[in-house]
């Protein structure tokens, strides 16, 4: 990648947080723009209701880009309800000066008034009637909605909420796609040296470094169990290369915090790949709690064949079928030949990668 590509270049994953902001700021302008609509009171200049939204979508990009870039990274290890409630005490006080910038504007470009007597106008609006505390809960209503479609959208991977939304998967689907179960490597004499805390945060560090690697090839993470994660693409060529370019990236996430996890844990982790080709049944499941569920026997094999890793002793090992779909150079696989999967009638051509 040349310098100034490299310099224009934004992960996958800051592109979906910068498509996050811009739809928050999109929301909450919208908002605006049909409550000046309805206000009875109101006798909307066209201009000044276009400049108002202006401002608005201009200042609501800011306070979007706090809300998905600082406050996340700042009270990511807070509780749940300590950080639902100081990011609304913060976007709060944000909104009200969101709320001084659109008023200021509307009076001092369209009823011509000057800076002095334009804040003796917004100060007479505050002060008037239960204004102050119509706009707490007003703005309270709509952090909770954004911060609730947040939080449900993250707890799938991106684009799944859409899919759940829109009701795809109500009726199961059978698709094929590219499945991917990656593991710790040694994680039981890990486990033994760390202890149950320290392990654990060694698991949730392991597990973010692994994820951003497949969220960066737009992978669908379909679950985590334990120290694995198991995630998928719909199957495309230019998918079974971004699967491949995730092992790649997910190796060299864990290498450039080598040094992290080396102070912190004393040991730095690696991780065992399985990968294979095939329809699944793709649907949601539950009464209480819905989710997405991936069944069939792709899903069973591919979990075979992670587990041979270990019994081969190999860091990434894929299906023949796997290999038919990607071009890839002869040196960069070994065949090692038809291999018995434990469960499987059926002896499967196996290769390991050698990236």
């Amino acid at each position: 990648m040349s310098a100034i590509k490299r310099f224009f270049y934004i992960s996958n994953l800051n592109k979906i947080r910068l498509r996050t902001v811009i739809y928050i700021a999109l929301f909450w302008t919208a908002i605006d723009f049909v409550i000046v609509l309805l206000r009875q009171d109101a006798q909307v200049h066209t201009k000044s209701l276009w400049l108002r939204e202006i401002v608005m979508f201009i200042v609501s990009l800011i306070m979007g880009y706090i809300f998905v870039y600082r406050l996340r990274k700042i009270l990511r290890h807070f509780p749940l309800w300590l950080n639902f409630l100081a990011k609304s005490f913060i976007l709060i006080g944000s909104a009200f000066i969101l709320t001084f910038i659109i008023q200021f504007t509307e009076t001092y470009f369209f009823q011509n008034l000057n800076a002095s007597k334009a804040f003796q106008e917004i100060r007479s609006y505050v002060l008037y009637k239960n204004w102050l505390l119509l706009k707490i809960i007003y703005w309270m209503v709509i952090f909770f909605i954004t911060q609730l479609i947040l939080i449900i959208n993250e707890k799938y991977s991106p684009g799944v909420f859409l899919d759940i939304l829109a009701g795809r998967y109500i009726n199961p689907r059978i698709e094929k796609r590219i499945v991917m179960f990656m593991d710790l490597k040694d994680s039981t004499p890990i486990a033994e040296r760390l202890g149950h805390s320290l392990y654990f945060e060694f698991i949730r560090d392991f597990i973010y470094r692994m994820s951003q690697a497949v969220i960066e090839f737009d992978g669908t993470i379909y679950q985590y169990v334990g120290d694995e994660i198991v995630c998928s693409w719909i199957f495309a060529p230019r998918n079974t290369r971004k699967c491949l370019d995730t092992v790649i990236r997910a190796r060299r996430n864990l290498q450039k915090k080598s040094n992290y996890f080396r102070s912190k844990y004393d040991v730095v982790p690696d991780f065992r790949v399985g990968i294979h080709i095939g329809e699944v049944t793709v649907g949601e499941i539950g009464v209480i709690k819905k989710d997405l569920a991936m069944s069939g026997d792709t899903m069973n094999t591919t979990a075979r064949i992670r587990s041979a890793c270990t019994e081969l002793n190999h860091h990434s090992i894929v299906s023949k079928t796997f290999v038919e779909n990607i071009d890839l150079k002869k040196w960069q696989t070994e065949s090692l030949g038809m291999v018995e999967l434990k469960g499987k009638e059926n002896s499967l051509e196996l290769f390991s990668l050698k990236i």
